[in-house]
């Protein structure tokens, strides 16, 4: 099977939370990023997590997960996904958003044994109604081209400009698109019931 590697690109601000850090929220008891980090690792998959220089309690999540400082973090995802494309050492590379409560290790693994199936194309998450969402692998033959990534625009010049368009895997509810990113967001969440 093709290897894929786990990028969790948790170099971000927070900007949005107002002075507060939504990768620190608890979720059942435990920080989000630190709840994310365990389900990549659960996949058996390489994982990295970028940090920011300026957040020491997000790396002491991180255990004895790979992680790396991302200097220029402040001008967005670009650096952690370039980071992350350097990293793969030839592997795919999937992309999960820590601030994505919903992604689960039986997704993950979904998403890898999908992939293998045609690891030309990228694969991305989508909703039931095949929304397109995250998490996303990137074949290892597109990963080159991440060096060129600026701002804070994640890679979507990349999959606007591959050969092939996405394939898409549908998850359940809102799992591909659910990302908490204010005060709002959680409260919302919070007061949702799960099953």
């Amino acid at each position: 099977m093709t290897e894929v590697a786990i990028l969790l690109p948790a170099a971000g601000a927070s900007s949005r939370m107002r002075g507060g850090d939504k990768l620190l929220e608890p979720v059942e008891g435990e920080p989000l990023l630190a709840r994310q980090i365990r389900r990549a690792q659960a996949t058996g998959a390489r994982v990295l997590v970028t940090l920011p220089p300026d957040r020491p309690d997000r790396a002491a999540l991180c255990g004895p997960v790979e992680s790396c400082l991302v200097p220029d973090a402040a001008q967005g995802m670009s650096g952690s996904l370039r980071a992350g494309a350097d990293w793969a050492g030839g592997a795919a590379l999937l992309v999960m958003l820590p601030d994505m409560p919903g992604i689960t290790t039986d997704h993950l693994t979904a998403l890898i044994t999908t992939f293998a199936q045609d690891p030309s194309r990228i694969l991305r998450a989508a909703t039931p109604d095949l929304r397109p969402g995250h998490p996303v692998i990137f074949p290892a033959a597109l990963l080159p081209g991440f060096a060129r990534l600026h701002g804070d625009q994640g890679a979507r010049q990349i999959i606007a400009a591959a050969p092939q368009p996405p394939r898409l895997l549908p998850l359940p509810g809102t799992a591909a698109l659910l990302d908490l990113d204010t005060p709002e967001d959680w409260a919302a969440w919070r007061a949702t019931p799960r099953v």
